[in-house]
């Protein structure tokens, strides 16, 4: 008998799918552990691996703690599927955020991307890449910053006035935050339990904040 090795993450790709049938077959999967990534006829599905899912609940965390430590309002909407039919195009990001336009999805679960601000941050893990842009979906989605961990590092990328992305040492919407501090903090998970991480990650913050670290001021 001979062991076969199955891929972490497995990822599939459909051609000359219609945005209804997009739509039916996404909202078929419902809750399960596939991402469905869609644009102008082409869709993606991709199985979540255990490291997948384990980073980006840990980014998500951390975030939280920093957020919570500085008392920034903050609407986190996780992994929603973002849909455009006007661009023909939907894809879930890992998480996503509302922080400079909070106070306008606050509470509510009935966004609507063709009217409503996109979300200021999203973050991708991305143990595989992707067989579609990802980055030109959030590009076009008009999405202002994007995390992007490889397994070895957290890259920030803010969108420019020419609709595409560069890569910046720091973030727009927590620009007080060393965003590659947290690699050190997701690299304690292979010695530390989750639990200490955070707490190690909460006493580091409050380090920062004692020594001046301060919160941009709320938007107009």
């Amino acid at each position: 008998m001979s062991t076969v090795q199955v891929p972490a993450e497995q990822r599939f790709v459909l051609s000359c799918i219609d945005w209804p049938s997009y739509v039916a077959f996404a909202d078929l999967l419902g809750e399960r552990h596939v991402r469905v990534t869609y644009r102008r006829g082409v869709m993606e599905l991709m199985t979540l691996s255990p490291e997948h899912e384990r980073t980006k609940h840990l980014l998500a965390a951390l975030v939280g703690v920093v957020t919570e430590e500085m008392d920034i309002d903050i609407a986190g909407y996780g992994s929603m599927t973002c849909r455009r039919e006007d661009l023909e195009q939907g894809f879930e990001p890992d998480e996503c955020y509302w922080i400079a336009n909070e106070a306008r999805v606050r509470g509510r679960d009935d966004i609507d991307f063709e009217v409503d601000p996109p979300p200021d941050l999203a973050i991708e893990v991305e143990v595989n890449r992707s067989a579609l842009d990802r980055l030109a979906l959030y590009a076009r989605m008009g999405v202002p910053e994007v995390w992007r961990w490889d397994g070895q590092a957290v890259r920030v990328h803010l969108l420019t006035p020419n609709g595409d992305y560069h890569e910046s040492p720091r973030s727009l919407a927590l620009p007080f935050l060393p965003v590659m501090e947290l690699v050190r903090f997701v690299a304690m998970v292979g010695t530390m339990s989750q639990t200490k991480v955070l707490r190690a990650f909460r006493a580091w913050v409050q380090q920062q904040m004692a020594q001046g670290w301060k919160a941009p001021p709320p938007p107009p």
